[in-house]
This record gives C-alpha cells, sequence and structure tokens, in this order.
C-alpha cells in the first residue's frame, strides 16, 4: 500500500497545479482521493486489464477504468487535447507519447510531479529525459521504445549495417523471390517523421535542436535522407503500398511474408516470431556509413489538472510503474520497459533475444525536440516527406529539405 506517503503526496499536488510558465494554471487542485480514469491508446494485446484489476482489488475505494484512444499517436492527442481545454475531469491519467510532455506542461494540462516519489535513477537515463520540462518532472516514463530493423533470416545471410548494402540486399530479394524489401511507417502521420528524422539522423544530421529553439537541419544532410527513401520508392525495393503503412500495416506485411525488412517498434517482434518462427530477427537501424541512429519513443504517465482525484491518480502511476509491472509490460504485453535492469536479466533475455540490441538502441536514440508546438513541426514534417514520396518526379530533395527548413523555421520564430 502506498498511503505512507499521502501526506507527501498532498503538499506536491497543492504546489503543482500550475503551467509551466503561468503561475496561476487551471487544474482542480483538490489532492483528492476516489475512483479514476486511465486514458490511454488502445490496447492490442490485452495485457492491460489484469494490471487494472489487480490495483482494484487492493483499492476497492479508488478503483480505475480503463478508457481506450484511438491506435494512432495523432489521434490520441486530438481526444486529449479536447477533453483538457474543456477542462473536463473525465481523464485522470494520460498515456502520454513521449513527444507531448513538453506541449500538456507548458498549457498546464498536467501536474508538476515529485521525482522523490519514483526511483528515476534505476530507469534508462534517455526515458527519463523526456519526462522532463524546464527543469520539473511532469511525467513518469512507463514504457520505452527504439525502432528496429526487422528481417527474414531464411533470406538474408548478413544483417545490413548501411543503406548501401539495405539497398544492395533489398534489391535482390525483390527480384529473386518477388516480395517487397523494404517498409517503414509512411502515410503522412507521426510515424513519418519518425522514420524520416531517423534518416537525417543516421547521416549524421538533426532537424530541430533538442530544446526546439532552433532548426538545425541542413538541407544536403536532409536531402541525403529523403534521397535514401525516393530512391527506394523509384527502384521499387520500397513497395508503392507502402506509402500508406502504418505501424500495423508494416506489422501484417512483414509477418505474413510480404517484406524481407522492416522498420517497426519491438511490440511487432511477439506476432512476427510466432507466424515465422526462426525466421525473424532483428538488428540496429542501418544508417550511411554504419549502424543508424533510432527516435527514442514510448509513454508517460501524467496526472490531469483537472482530474479531481490527483493523488489517487499518483499513486496508480507508482503502482503501474513499479519494477514488478514494468516486467509484465514486457513479459504480458511485449513492450519495452523502462527499469534498466530489466534488460540485463538472463531470463528475460533467454525469452526475448532482442533485449541486448534493443537496449544499444535506446542508449543511443534521439529524442524529438522538446517543444510545445511539437505537433505543428511534425505536420509540416510529415506532409512534405510524403508529397516528395508520392511524386513520379519530385524537385531535387535538397530543394525539398530546404523548403521543410524555412516552413519550421516559421514556425518557431512565431512561438
Amino acid at each position: 500500500m502506498l498511503r505512507p506517503l499521502s501526506l507527501l503526496l498532498a503538499v506536491t499536488l497543492a504546489a503543482g497545479c500550475a503551467a509551466a510558465g503561468d503561475e496561476g494554471g487551471g487544474g482542480s487542485g483538490t489532492g483528492g482521493t476516489g475512483p479514476i480514469t486511465f486514458a490511454t491508446g488502445r490496447d492490442t494485446t490485452a495485457y492491460l486489464q489484469p494490471l487494472l484489476d489487480r490495483w482494484n482489488q487492493a483499492h476497492p475505494a479508488e478503483k480505475v477504468t480503463l478508457l481506450e484512444l484511438p491506435e494512432a499517436a495523432d489521434e490520441q492527442r486530438a481526444q486529449m487535447v479536447a477533453n483538457l481545454q474543456a477542462r473536463s475531469s473525465r481523464y485522470d491519467v494520460l498515456g502520454l507519447d513521449v513527444i507531448l510532455t513538453a506541449e500538456f506542461a507548458e498549457n498546464g494540462w498536467i501536474i508538476p510531479l515529485e521525482r522523490g516519489l519514483f526511483p528515476l535513477d534505476r530507469f534508462l537515463p534517455p526515458v527519463v529525459e523526456t519526462a522532463l520540462y524546464k527543469g520539473k518532472l511532469w511525467a513518469v516514463p512507463y514504457t520505452s521504445n527504439a525502432g528496429l530493423l526487422y528481417y527474414r533470416t531464411d533470406l538474408v545471410d548478413k544483417p545490413p549495417r548501411t543503406w548501401a548494402e539495405l539497398r544492395d540486399q533489398a534489391r535482390e530479394i525483390t527480384k529473386k523471390h518477388d516480395i517487397g524489401g523494404y517498409a517503414g511507417q509512411f502515410l503522412a502521420y507521426e510515424g513519418l517523421t519518425v522514420n524520416f528524422s531517423e534518416a537525417v539522423q543516421s547521416a549524421g544530421g538533426e532537424i530541430v535542436s533538442r530544446d526546439g529553439g532552433e532548426v538545425t537541419l541542413d538541407p544536403a544532410t536532409g536531402g541525403t535522407a529523403l534521397d535514401f527513401l525516393i530512391q527506394g520508392v523509384r527502384e521499387g525495393w520500397i513497395p508503392k503500398e507502402s506509402l500508406n503503412y502504418k505501424e500495423e500495416e508494416s506489422r501484417l506485411a512483414f509477418q505474413e511474408g510480404r517484406l524481407a525488412f522492416a522498420r517497426n517498434w519491438p511490440h511487432a517482434y511477439g506476432p512476427a516470431k510466432a507466424e515465422l518462427g526462426d525466421k525473424v530477427a532483428v538488428t540496429r537501424l542501418p544508417g550511411l556509413n554504419g549502424p543508424g541512429s533510432s527516435t527514442l519513443g514510448g509513454a508517460n504517465l501524467a496526472v490531469s489538472a483537472f482530474s479531481k482525484h490527483q493523488q489517487t491518480a499518483q499513486e496508480f502511476i507508482r503502482y503501474f510503474t513499479s519494477l514488478e509491472n514494468e516486467r509484465r509490460v514486457l513479459t504480458e504485453g511485449s513492450f519495452p520497459p523502462v527499469w534498466t535492469e530489466l534488460y540485463d536479466d538472463p531470463e528475460l533475455i533467454e525469452r526475448f533475444p532482442y533485449l541486448p540490441v534493443l537496449k544499444e538502441s535506446i542508449l543511443t536514440a534521439k529524442a524529438r525536440p522538446v517543444s510545445a508546438n511539437y505537433n505543428q513541426l511534425s505536420l509540416v514534417i510529415a506532409s512534405s516527406v510524403a508529397k516528395v514520396l508520392g511524386d513520379p518526379t519530385p524537385e531535387s530533395a535538397d530543394d525539398v529539405a530546404a523548403s521543410m527548413k524555412s516552413e519550421l523555421e516559421e514556425i518557431i520564430r512565431t512561438q
């Protein structure tokens, strides 16, 4: 039971309802206890409810109800923002994509949390950074994520480390076996922003500075990253149908044997293994001249500033991110946990052989910019890349990157 922390929680919550840049804030500030709701993306693995049931059995007066939001991060954000802008108390605990911490904190939609209540020193360091904004802790890491390259071991002798190796292998397999070579998430949504960001990072660049205050995209480097994707579509080793892929479409295409390589998150490993058995393996994303860099993903748990039961909400987050439940996040949900020690557990590595690769990918991943206007930045990136990938005679990749940079600079200049 977490009741000994009640006094500290009450003090924390009383002080925690102001926005990052607004002393007044907008929360209820009640710090109360009682039933709560947990709003998060759709549970595609059915692992969440048993964890909620355990909480409910131990807290009959503070039961939690799961509110499942759409699968896509863009749609989740839209529903949460509509609720929070209305100052509704319907959501208590929010499962936020890691990119949303800054925006939600800046707008006063979530409350700052007391760092000492959570074992952050035992979490993966890059993951903890995603929960911080302007020196305060606004959420608690719940799951981490990093993109991996899935490949067919029956078709690939040695996994590619560079784009050139991926291109050569994908082209050969496409011709020889009449299947798609490579795909990621190329529909015009957040997933495409992630894929393009990874390409830029893997070419040695970045799009926006970590603090979100400066556009650092070099048009030449951005053009190199775009060319990697454009050439794949032109040459056919990136199937044209993948321009409509989100995570689930690319996952299904790979596990159903329609792709030799696929970029996806770790949650796709379990289903692929069930379908393909020993024919599936993962490695780090390839880059221009060697192993590339993934975009850091995952989810953080935050407390709504308009919740009437903020004390219960914080205690629930402590329960949900405990070592025991983080192990279940992996073993029952196939999602990457945030506790460092779980990646070094021999029993878990035997069951999930991709853990060492995943840990390395997370530790070398780069977070998306900390910006209250991240959503606008992402829309510009995704729409620009989608347009050039779908155009059979696009303008030069360098020109597209330069134009993208100008649009991003305008957003940052007016924020």
